[in-house]
């Protein structure tokens, strides 16, 4: 299981890259957190970007909850062991998830 989750952030991290997903970072939360394994945090340029970005990973992956898609300053797509947030700069300043979790580890996600 922990191998799939490992798996599974990496590859939606390279789907966030393929649309031109900026600032990409990844969060290892295990062992820091009972919500979720990762988390992703990247920004997109507008808000069709940010909507784009969603709609290219959920062509590929399930997600069990999505928030902010209408909106798309901040969408959220929980794949439970995975949580995305993709924002606009503001909404990402704004928000500051790097300032709350910048103690955990990071991964990254080039090709294994």
């Amino acid at each position: 299981m922990e191998q799939e989750s490992t798996m599974l952030v990496k590859k939606i991290a390279r789907m966030i890259e393929q649309k031109k997903g900026e600032d990409i970072v990844i969060f290892d939360l295990r062992g820091l957190s009972p919500i979720t394994d990762y988390f992703i945090i990247s920004t997109g340029l507008s808000d069709v970007h940010i909507r784009t970005i969603a709609e290219h990973i959920l062509k590929s992956e399930s997600a069990q909850h999505i928030e902010g898609r209408e909106a798309a300053a901040w969408v959220l797509l929980d794949f439970i062991d995975v949580i995305v947030h993709l924002f606009s700069k503001d909404a990402r300043d704004f928000y500051g998830l790097e300032r709350l979790w910048g103690d955990a580890p990071t991964v990254e996600y080039g090709s294994d």
